[in-house]
């Protein structure tokens, strides 16, 4: 009876919408745009990392919310869009928690991975770096990450606060290891011309970066809930049980489950 009543509200909200001829029907809890291409997908997330939505004001965020609100409960007034359902949408997932509904902290946000990770990646990429700034750069980086995960975690399922710093400690240890082996080899290379040492120094920083990412991950607990929406978080996808390891497809009676995507 409950989904029945959720249904009805949402037709009868969506009845009171006005067509658009530049936004597609809105769907709560739905990707704006079509999954099913590369161009889609390269559109919704340049949605989730828009860094417009840091600016947004307390105001605009409470009024995007009960816009949605309302479209639940199909109370909408007449007038309202496609678009600004969809603007709303946008809004709340990109400052809200989806399970803890607090907002996150700005630099914590996809929207502000951009703004706030590119000076990161710019520090990890100086020229003639000392042993100092290497190991400043790469912990900077792997403690934005792990503050990134962290923010963005599933707080349905609590994890100890122990496997977070483990996670992280293990990620800063390998980056700055790698970071700072890698340079050493590089700079005893006595074949190396130093124009040819110049541009191998230059990429010392992914390789440690990669594999110091996944020691980050370890902290963080698998984001997936049968039966859930796909607004869990703003980068999670959906996908049919059907398609999943038959020993992951067992443990859930649902028709779909939501994961998460990651950046």
């Amino acid at each position: 009876m409950a989904d029945t009543a959720t249904t009805a509200s949402a037709a009868a909200a969506a009845g009171a919408v006005n067509a658009s001829t530049d936004a597609p029907p809105f769907q709560l809890g739905k990707p704006r745009f079509q999954q099913t291409s590369f161009y889609g997908r390269f559109r919704h997330f340049l949605d989730i990392i828009d860094p417009r939505t840091l600016f947004v004001t307390e105001r605009r965020l409470r009024e995007a919310v009960q816009l949605l609100e309302d479209y639940k409960h199909g109370t909408l007034h007449p007038g309202v869009t496609n678009e600004q359902l969809w603007s709303a949408q946008k809004i709340k997932q990109a400052i809200l928690h989806p399970d803890t509904n607090e907002k996150i902290f700005m630099p914590f946000r996809m929207s502000g991975y951009i703004p706030f990770g590119t000076p990161i990646v710019v520090g990890l990429l100086l020229p003639n770096q000392t042993l100092a700034s290497t190991v400043f750069w790469q912990w900077l980086n792997q403690s934005h990450n792990a503050c990134v995960n962290y923010a963005n975690r599933n707080a349905t399922k609590p994890s100890p606060v122990s496997k977070f710093i483990q996670g992280y400690l293990g990620a800063v240890i390998s980056a700055v290891s790698i970071a700072v082996g890698l340079n050493v080899l590089v700079q005893k290379a006595n074949k190396f011309t130093p124009a040819t040492r110049l541009l191998v120094q230059r990429f010392v920083p992914f390789p440690a970066v990669g594999p110091a990412g996944d020691g980050a991950d370890a902290g963080r607990p698998p984001h997936a809930h049968p039966g859930a929406t796909p607004d869990r978080h703003v980068h999670a996808g959906e996908i049919e049980t059907s398609q999943l390891e038959p020993e992951i497809a067992r443990a859930t009676s649902s028709r779909t489950v939501v994961y998460n995507k990651g950046l």
